[in-house]
């Protein structure tokens, strides 16, 4: 079984940077970020593939950037901007290549943007 543990969120004000982490029990293909504000649907909004493809969500692309360290099973999201509406629980997810769907969740780091 895989586990992923995020950390690094917290409470910044609007304009300001976060940076979150999830390392990954295991070497896998895909890892990404979802964010899910409260009363609302969870929401992709980065990914980065082994040979460090990434992908974004029209919302993160720029201000928010994906990383990894694959000798540390790590993902990083850089958040910059950062504005009330990322309020949220951000959740680091992660597949096999041969997956399409994300078979693997954390359990989620809070991060709060005050105005």
């Amino acid at each position: 079984q895989v586990r992923l543990v995020e950390s690094g969120g917290g409470s910044v004000q609007a304009g300001g940077s976060l940076r979150v982490s999830c390392v990954s029990s295991r070497y896998l293909y895909d890892m990404a970020w979802f964010r899910q504000a409260p009363g609302k649907d969870r929401e992709f909004v980065a990914r980065a593939s082994i040979i460090r493809t990434t992908t974004y969500a029209d919302s993160a692309k720029a201000r928010f950037t994906i990383s990894r360290d694959n000798a540390k099973n790590t993902v990083y999201l850089q958040m910059n901007s950062l504005q009330p509406d990322d309020t949220g629980m951000y959740y680091c997810a992660a597949r096999s290549s041969d997956q399409l769907e994300w078979q693997y969740w954390g359990q989620g780091t809070q991060v709060t943007v005050s105005a």
